[in-house]
């Protein structure tokens, strides 16, 4: 690590960029870097061989020897007091550290992956919810279809509490290109005639999850191998796609265990 640089103006280059990541949530395609907010995201960031480009501390931050221990990782660190990481952050209680790492290589669609397809979510909290399932549950990889919310986004990155990092992600996808998946697609819908557990689930397979309110598309509905029922005995209309989500994926996840 090079010694740390001390900055207190707000207009400093490398806190511009950063105000830009943070506030845009597609500033890392634009400018090839993602800012990520934390000392979890961070920890999970280098915990899966990540290294980072450049840490911001806080004055406070920089006390800790944790933190230290951490931005210590990034060959360029910065000091910066505790109002101006403030302008860093949209959250009420901004951390102490974060990173600015490389914006990853874009993947592609392995066609033996268990995967997740994202048709247009438009919600960064249900999208990053739902990255986490997919790690837990055995999904290594997440397709998101062009018009789903940036998945290297903050929001995202935060709803995600770092499941980005153990994950394939390919995103800005067409449907079409869902042709290189050997495996099923599966649905889910309310007015499907089997429930989820009524079926024996294809392994591997691919859950597709549609917009919050429009659902599937209708072409990508008909691609799909299953259409299967959530039961919901307590009388509600739907769930919400990120729960939906979690039931499907740990279903899957079930039988195959069985």
């Amino acid at each position: 690590m090079a010694e740390p640089r001390i900055i207190s103006s707000k207009d400093n280059p490398l806190l511009v960029r950063v105000r830009k990541l943070a506030a845009d949530p597609g500033g890392y395609r634009k400018l090839g870097e993602v800012w990520l907010e934390g000392d979890h995201l961070c920890e999970a960031f280098v915990r899966r061989g990540g290294r980072p480009l450049q840490a911001v501390v806080s004055t406070e931050g920089w006390q800790r020897p944790a933190l230290r221990e951490l931005a210590a990782l990034a060959p360029a660190v910065a000091i910066v007091p505790a109002e101006l990481m403030a302008g860093l952050s949209s959250l009420e209680s901004p951390p102490a550290i974060g990173f600015v790492v490389a914006t990853p290589t874009a993947a592609a669609i392995r066609p033996d992956a268990p995967s997740v397809v994202l048709d247009r979510l438009q919600d960064a909290g249900n999208v990053g919810t739902i990255l986490r399932s997919a790690a837990a549950f055995g999904f290594p990889q997440v397709v998101a279809l062009k018009g789903t919310a940036a998945l290297w986004s903050p929001k995202v990155l935060r709803a995600g509490m770092g499941a980005h990092f153990g994950l394939r992600l390919v995103e800005g996808a067409d449907a079409e290109a869902l042709a290189a998946l050997r495996m099923p697609l599966l649905a889910t819908s309310s007015h499907a005639a089997q429930a989820l557990h009524e079926v024996d689930l294809p392994w591997p397979c691919a859950w597709v999850l549609g917009h919050e309110g429009q659902g599937i598309g209708a072409a990508l509905a008909q691609r799909c191998a299953m259409s299967l029922r959530i039961p919901q005995p307590g009388g509600e209309e739907s769930l919400n796609v990120a729960a939906a989500a979690a039931v499907c994926l740990y279903e899957s996840a079930r039988q195959r265990a069985a």
